[in-house]
């Protein structure tokens, strides 16, 4: 049976890890630059793409998924299915706010999906196919995710995938949600840009 100090580590190393950013690593130490000073100022995969170009983009998408799966398979080992739920929000909390980088982080699209992942392969699916429809309608990436992280804990109710994991999947939609407030009002007012690629740095 997990101890009490078994779900302090679980959550203290998500959060650790999740505040591990890899868009500023490579932008820093790959692209020499650092992506904060650019487009947006996120530090998520979209933006390391619309500066760096695709590849940019993909790499710092799964690293930060992998971190987001690497914190919750932990925590599982620790508490089982409250564990990985704990280290998963943990996980998604450091993404946004990383303590290594001045609390600018992502905005935990990239995690979320981890999050998708590891609540049901189904969950992911639903939202991988929600984005993709959206985000290719729409022209706008940030549409896209929004629409994903609302399918995620709509799937997964659908599912019955437990308590545990619903509040994950809750947790995560809202702090993705809450983050993307500031793309709401440009998408409201019509002003929200287009999603295209970089590359020329």
């Amino acid at each position: 049976m997990a101890k009490v100090y078994d779900y302090v580590l679980a959550g203290a190393a998500g959060y650790l890890l999740g505040s591990v950013n890899v868009g500023v690593l490579l932008s820093k130490h790959v692209y020499k630059d650092d992506v904060r000073t650019h487009g947006s100022g996120n530090a998520g995969a979209t933006n390391m793409a619309r500066t760096f170009g695709l590849k940019a983009g993909a790499l710092t998408l799964g690293g930060d998924m992998l971190k987001g799966v690497a914190s919750m398979g932990f925590g599982m080992k620790l508490c089982g299915m409250p564990g990985l739920a704990l280290a998963g929000a943990a996980c998604v909390a450091g993404h946004c706010w990383p303590v290594y980088y001045g609390f600018k982080g992502g905005k935990g699209v990239a995690v979320g999906a981890a999050v998708a992942l590891m609540i049901d392969p189904r969950v992911f699916l639903t939202g991988l196919g929600t984005f993709a429809a959206t985000a290719v309608l729409s022209k706008k990436v940030s549409f896209g995710s929004l629409c994903a992280a609302v399918s995620v804990p709509a799937s997964a109710a659908a599912l019955k995938v437990g308590w545990p994991k619903m509040a994950l999947a809750c947790f995560a939609a809202g702090v993705v949600t809450a983050e993307h407030i500031p793309n709401i009002k440009r998408l409201i007012a019509h002003t929200e840009p287009d999603f295209t690629l970089g590359g020329t740095k």
